[in-house]
């Protein structure tokens, strides 16, 4: 683990709590947090909302008093991120995701999208954002997103907020990685924030969990174990 991402770990959080949330919860943190300071009133939408991130992040999200918008593959993946405190779900294999998003919002968009997917969903978050909302981009499991031309008639008559948020940027310094930490492991303790588990790996299969992510076969967060 890089350097810039070590925190202590106080006594009251066990190895397992803090394996199962360090990065994925500082991540959450950032997002919710610092990258948009999330409110009640705020409609936010998280796509692949059923992974480690995203259930976590409808969590917080929903503490902080916001409606959360989730996507997945699956209809038992749906059921997870209602589950986890999502306001609606989407079924993105079977349901026009950009129809769902304006008839929830009655037209207006979401004030924020998360958006750890990338390539294949770049438009649809463009075409699901309100004006003047911001798009948080913040990782590219499908692909890089397509280069932007500020300066093509949507981006000029929406005015949107984009940005690519980099958890190794918002914790470079010490002092932002403990504020970090610190939150995530509040939420822990306020059980705000439901742990669970949901796929245990022995080391020696490191190799078949990443096979399993990237094929979509995990939910949740995935542990390798000794």
């Amino acid at each position: 683990m890089p350097a810039a991402i070590c925190v202590p770990i106080p006594r009251d959080i066990t190895d397992e709590q803090a394996a199962a949330t360090h990065l994925k919860g500082m991540t959450v943190e950032m997002l919710v947090e610092r990258v948009h300071k999330t409110k009640k009133g705020d409609i936010v939408m998280m796509h692949s909302a059923a992974g480690g991130v995203g259930l976590m992040l409808c969590q917080w999200a929903k503490a902080r008093g916001a409606t959360v918008i989730g996507t997945a593959s699956s209809a038992a993946k749906c059921k997870m991120i209602l589950a986890a405190g999502a306001k609606h779900a989407i079924n993105a294999s079977r349901q026009d995701v950009v129809k769902e998003v304006m008839k929830i919002t009655k037209k207006r968009g979401v004030d924020v999208i998360y958006d750890p997917v990338g390539k294949d969903t770049w438009e649809i978050s463009l075409a699901c954002l309100k004006d003047r909302g911001l798009l948080a981009s913040f990782g590219g499991a499908s692909g890089p997103v397509p280069l932007v031309n500020l300066n093509e008639p949507r981006f000029m008559a929406r005015a949107p907020f984009i940005v690519r948020a980099s958890l190794f940027n918002y914790a470079a310094s010490p002092e932002d990685r403990k504020l970090s930490s610190r939150r995530v492991f509040s939420m822990i303790r306020s059980k705000k924030i439901k742990l669970k588990i949901n796929q245990r790996y022995p080391l020696k299969d490191a190799a078949k969990l990443h096979k399993d992510v990237e094929s979509r076969k995990t939910t949740g967060i995935s542990m390798l174990v000794p």
